[in-house]
């Protein structure tokens, strides 16, 4: 982290507690019951964090909720797509996590609208391929500066 204020792409360094009952409770968080299996975190592989961050917060619109250096080499950051429970990681120095760069592949982000959704996502300046209906499903792709590869999907009995 630089000595330059905050940005979205850029946000204060997140302090870790030392002891879990420091953690506060987040009454929005669903509760996990016996038998549910919440995907909640997807680690995307990328070869600069800071350059991800700008295109995840600043070109989708992402949330950046925690840019953290635990340890020396250690970095984590987290972002969540605009009203989604799942969330992106984008690390280093977590050897559990590595993975090839730019491998990540079809990640849906299903929208209501997605010529609007597309039209705003070209606007902030992401090569969003042209929608295609794939038999009354539709989709429209996009990568990150990787080449890890995202999919806009509507499904319009789900609007």
């Amino acid at each position: 982290m630089t000595d330059t204020q905050p940005t979205q792409a850029q946000p204060t360094q997140t302090e870790i507690p030392a002891d879990i009952t420091e953690i506060p409770v987040d009454p929005t968080a669903p509760p996990v019951r016996a038998g549910m299996l919440l995907l909640e975190l997807v680690p995307v592989p990328v070869t600069d964090i800071d350059r991800a961050m700008a295109f995840y917060a600043d070109r989708l619109g992402f949330h950046v909720d925690v840019d953290v250096r635990p340890a020396d080499g250690v970095r984590v950051v987290q972002l969540t797509p605009p009203g989604s429970a799942c969330s992106i990681t984008l690390t280093e120095g977590i050897p559990s996590l590595d993975m090839p760069v730019g491998t990540l592949r079809g990640l849906h982000l299903v929208v209501s609208d997605i010529e609007q959704a597309r039209t705003t996502l070209v606007e902030r300046g992401v090569d969003v391929e042209p929608v295609e209906d794939l038999g009354g499903v539709f989709y429209a792709r996009f990568a990150d500066p990787d080449g890890n590869t995202w999919t806009l999907q509507h499904m319009p009995w789900r609007a």
